[in-house]
């Protein structure tokens, strides 16, 4: 009897000194209105993070940590206005599958089972990447929802360019694209930036600053049509030649430097129809990216963000 009351004993403070640790390596860092982010959040979203972008192996702990901070913080806020529009977070699962396993080409997988055990070796639960995914693709519905009316799209401007060209322009590009705090000055906040592009690489000045959703990949844009480009846009990419970036153009929501990785010189589809419809899909997302930028940071003025 005595033995059997010491062994509940131990037993009891094993549970005491398991829950206790688990509290100091799972507490709450921050709260996003009434969403948490915990120490294992920041650890899981470092993790995620890492296996999509390899430069950030390189990055300062401290740097690290505030830049996983941003990316959970941004998806919290989404996530709050989505619950605000949709009765729940839920996409349907096929569509996730195969966004799931399109962002992990790279990594020569093809099945999900395959994509599971990667992700399983890296200590990440395939639900976290899937809630992630869900997010995005529910976000990128409200904003076509909101902003579809006013997209400017000439489309006879756009067959007439093409039906006069064999072969056009395009260019391997990434982005910062990057907005000013209360009193910060433009020409400052450039030079921070172009500083870690010179030290570092524009990769990680794009993980750093960018307040896009294509900072998680150093800014990666892939290829851009010259004729899918604002003229704006095309006035600055002009000026600069292969491996050299923009000076900071202003845009709808904030500034934007492009680099030009590499330029190419490609030949026009027979097929007039499809390459139309392929520069209005671009000119399309570049137009909305531009209206989430600005309709997140509108939202993000009424969220409240406490850090303990």
């Amino acid at each position: 009897m005595k033995n059997t009351f010491y062994l509940i004993i131990i037993f009891l403070i094993i549970i005491l000194f398991t829950t206790k640790a688990n509290t100091l390596e799972n507490k709450i860092l921050f709260k996003i209105n009434n969403e948490i982010v915990t120490s294992l959040d920041i650890l899981n979203e470092i993790r995620y993070l890492k296996i999509i972008n390899k430069e950030l192996q390189n990055i300062k702990s401290d740097q690290l940590y505030e830049i996983s901070k941003k990316s959970l913080i941004k998806e919290k806020i989404k996530k709050i206005e989505l619950l605000k529009n949709f009765k729940k977070i839920e996409v349907d699962e096929k569509l996730v599958n195969d966004v799931l396993l399109g962002g992990f080409t790279n990594f020569n997988i093809s099945s999900k089972d395959e994509l599971f055990e990667f992700l399983k070796e890296q200590k990440i639960t395939p639900e976290i990447i899937k809630d992630k995914i869900e997010i995005e693709i529910l976000w990128n519905q409200l904003i076509f929802y909101k902003y579809s009316n006013n997209l400017k799209i000439d489309r006879e401007l756009i067959k007439k360019d093409i039906s006069n060209k064999k072969r056009q322009k395009e260019f391997l590009l990434s982005e910062i694209i990057f907005n000013l705090e209360k009193d910060e000055k433009l020409n400052k906040k450039f030079d921070l930036i172009k500083t870690t592009i010179i030290d570092k690489s524009f990769s990680q000045a794009a993980i750093i600053y960018s307040i896009s959703d294509t900072a998680k990949d150093g800014g990666k844009l892939g290829w851009i049509k010259f004729s899918s480009l604002s003229q704006r846009i095309k006035d600055q990419i002009i000026k600069i030649g292969s491996g050299n970036y923009t000076k900071p153009i202003v845009i709808p929501g904030g500034f934007l430097i492009l680099k030009i990785n590499q330029i190419r010189d490609a030949n026009i589809e027979i097929d007039i129809k499809k390459e139309i419809e392929k520069t209005v899909n671009e000119i399309q997302n570049n137009q909305l990216k531009q209206y989430s930028n600005i309709y997140f940071n509108k939202v993000k003025k009424d969220i409240l963000i406490y850090e303990y």
